[in-house]
């Protein structure tokens, strides 16, 4: 294991940062943060922005962009908000969306967690156009959160990555299967909590969703890191099998991106950096990583898929079967 590894030029942070914030709403908010992100069909960027407004609940709002940099131009209100009256489970508001466009049925599949009286949970909709949604509910109960679709079926069924929890015990990321994207199965682990002083011991999630190479499915992922002066939540990176999912290959034992700018560490909850979507630009190469900042803007930054591909094939472990963890 090499203790020492080098990161410095895997993330590059937009000069500009943060490129959304509640200032730039057009609408009385609190903060903007967690934002899913798709490049559309005609090449620019759209963003599903975690809006809280003042009541401390959330909703969700798109701002769209032609170069995904500035120049954002806001839906005048909330583009999905939470309608407990029919969709119980979002009495207490929506938040941290994922998008994946799933080519075999034209549309986008947007994965957001639901406040519910029982507590977080996953719920599904989609969309051609991110006007009109047709909404799937929750998918994945109590207490679950951080998910997003793999963009097409290994093995003939839908994926999706998730991190399901139990209040006070170790949270680990798991994969589920599904014929219909409404009955899910084939529950398993794909990534465990380290314990003891690691960055990322006792809870992990899924970050953005899963970039395809021809190597494997690069996962970013964070870790949470309890200190006497609160929660750090990191970036590390890992590879997952192409067809099997469920099998990682390769996990990195260092964090790659962590909190360094004001803005990163001053806000709502600071200390924070959170990678909830991407898009990649043309060439194929560079990602635009779009990420929230101590839970209270919407930032940027860009890496070259070849580069952390060369840093986890450097740097990342092996990984054993998680059957023989028990």
């Amino acid at each position: 294991m090499s203790v020492v590894t080098e990161r410095a030029g895997l993330f590059t942070r937009f000069s500009d940062n943060p490129i959304l914030t509640a200032n730039d709403w057009p609408y009385p908010a609190n903060s903007v943060f967690n934002a899913g992100a798709t490049r559309l069909q005609d090449g620019s960027t759209l963003l599903l922005c975690r809006v809280e407004d003042l009541r401390g609940h959330s909703h969700l709002c798109a701002a769209r962009s032609e170069n995904g940099i500035d120049c954002w131009t806001i839906d005048p209100c909330p583009t999905l908000t939470p309608r407990p009256d029919t969709y119980p489970e979002e009495i207490w508001g929506i938040e941290d969306p994922r998008i994946v466009f799933l080519r075999e049925l034209g549309a986008y599949a947007v994965t957001y967690t639901s406040w519910s009286r029982g507590g977080p949970g996953i719920s599904l909709a989609l969309t051609t156009d991110f006007k009109d949604f047709r909404r799937m509910g929750m998918v994945m109960p109590p207490h679950d959160k951080d998910a997003a679709f793999l963009p097409r079926r290994p093995n003939g069924h839908w994926a999706m990555i998730h991190r399901p929890s139990t209040p006070g015990e170790d949270s680990h990321i798991w994969i589920s299967y599904s014929p219909d994207l409404k009955h899910w199965g084939q529950h398993r682990i794909i990534l465990m909590a380290r314990r003891g002083a690691w960055w990322d011991s006792g809870k992990i999630g899924l970050s953005c969703p899963l970039v395809e190479t021809p190597e494997g499915w690069l996962m970013i992922y964070h870790g949470v890191k309890q200190t006497a002066s609160g929660t750090l939540y990191r970036q590390g990176l890992a590879l997952l099998d192409l067809e099997k999912p469920e099998r990682c290959l390769l996990r990195g034992d260092q964090w790659v991106f962590g909190p360094e700018e004001h803005y990163e560490l001053v806000g709502d909850v600071g200390g924070v950096v959170f990678l909830t979507g991407y898009t990649l630009r043309d060439g194929g190469d560079t990602l635009y990583l779009y990420y929230g900042g101590a839970d209270k803007c919407v930032a940027l930054a860009t890496a070259s898929t070849r580069g952390l591909l060369d840093w986890i094939r450097r740097y990342g472990e092996p990984h054993a079967a998680i059957d023989s963890w028990f």
